[in-house]
């Protein structure tokens, strides 16, 4: 029995080393051989569909495309909902490249790790900065509203300040 291929653009960035060698391989078995216009086809299919929607199709794999109908894993159900929104845009795109789509089926199920927040980058202060922030610490009126905010100025000029 065959397992379900999975397709996604990560995967299309192949090194072409690599993927001569793939074909290659395909190509020295005849049953091996006839997958290889369906891997072609799919692969031109993921393409266009991250094409169509390159954000969103950053996280998402093809799962089938039987019978004029997309099947979509995603990782979350939230971009499965932001993609189905986006599913009229999609097939009018991938209609006017040469794929007729009648419907696209979404299932959500962890198909890679996929972080969708960007990573926080470091916060990188001046001197002057620090020394600005040291001397509003200073300059605020000790009160019992402004003693969370001095004690927070304080312990970031700390930390900025230690080797």
């Amino acid at each position: 029995m065959l397992r379900p291929m999975r397709f996604n653009s990560s995967n299309l960035t192949i090194k072409r080393r690599t993927a001569v060698e793939a074909t290659d391989f395909l190509r020295r078995d005849d049953r091996m051989a006839s997958l290889l216009p369906a891997i072609e086809r799919m692969a031109s299919l993921q393409k266009d569909c991250a094409a169509a929607l390159p954000a969103m199709f950053k996280y998402c794999e093809i799962l089938a495309y039987e019978q004029n109908v997309l099947t979509l894993a995603l990782p979350n159900a939230a971009l499965a909902a932001k993609l189905k929104q986006q599913i009229p845009k999609l097939q009018d795109t991938l209609a006017r490249r040469g794929w007729q789509v009648d419907q696209v089926k979404l299932r959500v199920q962890m198909v890679k790790a996929a972080e969708i927040k960007e990573p926080m980058r470091a916060l990188s202060l001046s001197e002057a900065a620090v020394q600005a922030f040291d001397q509003l610490g200073d300059t605020l009126e000790p009160s019992s509203q402004n003693a969370p905010l001095i004690a927070a100025l304080k312990a970031m000029v700390a930390r900025r300040r230690a080797p």
